[in-house]
């Protein structure tokens, strides 16, 4: 009897265990601290967050697929006042050898000197830092901006224009820090910056989607 008594208790406590999780749980979900509105946005200078901020890049591969790859610890600046997007500047600075691809051949490939110190096929060992400095920046939407500006990159400069985003502004949980975030896309050819490997195999254009967070100083 007391076996049956302890029984029917413990499924009585199980029970109600399993009807209250929801609600503990719904209690407990936190909600994102960013969102897209551009009131929670202040001026000044902001770092970009290099743990959060990737450069997607595709190029087309022998007109079967696009390959695709990374570039990660990302620095830079950007100065804004939310009443004048059109001031806005971005000064950005990417490592070429931190390039992540899902071939290890092709990363020795992309970071591969000339044949006889000649010009290598895509960057070299030594590709040192590209850089993307904005020249002017025009809003043309209430979250979207058109950014351009110059990119020096494999020891040739040229004009880059993209498309802006704002995805999100609020205050990090953790650094606490106001933090703001833009997704941008652009294309570049590969070729205005002298990679010329492979022209008419891999395609010329290259597709760039940004994805930044940038964190108030």
């Amino acid at each position: 009897m007391k076996n049956l008594a302890f029984a029917a208790a413990a499924a009585l406590t199980t029970t109600g265990a399993i009807l209250t999780a929801p609600a503990i749980f719904a209690q407990e979900t936190p909600s994102a601290p960013g969102a897209v509105d551009a009131s929670r946005i202040t001026g000044g200078t902001y770092a970009l967050d290099p743990s959060h901020t990737l450069v997607d890049w595709q190029v087309d591969h022998f007109g079967f697929n696009d390959y695709i790859g990374l570039f990660g610890n990302i620095s830079g600046t950007m100065t804004m006042q939310p009443d004048n997007i059109n001031d806005a500047k971005f000064d950005i600075m990417i490592p070429i050898a931190d390039v992540t691809v899902a071939s290890a051949q092709l990363k020795d490939h992309l970071l591969r000197p000339g044949k006889d110190g000649g010009q290598p096929d895509f960057f070299g060992p030594e590709p040192g830092m590209a850089q993307f400095t904005s020249t002017n920046v025009r809003q043309n939407g209430d979250t979207t901006a058109i950014v351009s500006g110059m990119l020096d990159m494999n020891g040739k400069a040229g004009p880059v224009t993209m498309l802006v985003e704002f995805t999100g502004a609020g205050t990090n949980p953790f650094n606490k820090k106001e933090t703001v975030g833009f997704q941008a896309r652009a294309t570049i050819d590969r070729t205005d910056w002298g990679i010329m490997y492979g022209q008419g195999l891999v395609g010329n254009d290259v597709d760039l989607t940004i994805t930044a967070a940038f964190e108030k100083q």
